[in-house]
């Protein structure tokens, strides 16, 4: 059986989709505004845990499951 090898660029298929996400952004799209609002939710999930929660986010943090997230965080 012949070996056929395929190539195909992907080049203008990735143009094609960036443009269709940046169409779907909007005008109104605040890039930075959304990394703000995106770094709020975080803080307001990682919030008020309690201790065994703690424990559980910091064994995700020490394993590189999860980002460190030390701004905001009451030491306890």
């Amino acid at each position: 059986m012949a070996d056929h090898n395929f190539v195909y660029d992907l080049t203008l298929d990735e143009a094609r989709r960036r443009s269709a996400v940046v169409a779907a952004l909007g005008d109104n799209w605040d890039p930075v505004a959304a990394l703000a609002e995106e770094e709020r939710a975080y803080d307001m999930l990682y919030s008020n845990l309690d201790d065994e929660q703690q424990r559980i986010y910091d064994e995700l943090v020490q394993a590189g499951i999860l980002p460190e997230r030390t701004t905001g965080r009451i030491a306890g």
